[in-house]
């Protein structure tokens, strides 16, 4: 059974940091794809940055740059470095993850997993900046 547990989340003023993290369980998330998405209200959910089961990243244009994915599989945490906050940045922040799919390189996070459709969700963390 796999349960994505998110912390770090908070209120801080514009030009700030924080870095959420993602507790797993369930799984070992060296894996796993993983990501970050966020989701305003009335806004469509989007997503935030992901990492392969290669370790290489994708970010969205708006956080490239300031934020940075990153993951611990010791301790099966997923974390999102995130400097440089904006009042935009604000939104619920959630940790996903999913089996990778095969591809001719191997078990990589499919197109469809990059664009959310991953099948595992944490229950979010709050981000506010002002």
């Amino acid at each position: 059974h796999v349960q994505l547990v998110e912390s770090g989340g908070g209120s801080v003023q514009a030009g700030g940091s924080l870095r959420l993290s993602c507790k797993s369980s369930g799984y070992t998330n060296s894996r796993y794809c993983m990501g970050w998405f966020r989701q305003v209200p009335g806004k469509e959910r989007e997503g935030v940055a992901l990492i392969d089961t290669d370790g290489s990243t994708n970010y969205a244009s708006a956080v490239k740059g300031r934020f940075t994915i990153s993951k611990e599989s010791t301790k099966n945490t997923l974390y999102l470095q995130m400097d440089g906050l904006k009042p935009e940045d604000t939104a619920m922040y959630y940790c996903a993850a999913d089996f990778p799919r095969q591809s001719p390189d191997g078990p990589r996070c499919s197109e469809e997993q990059k664009s959310g459709g991953l099948a595992y969700w944490g229950a979010g963390t709050q981000v506010t900046v002002s």
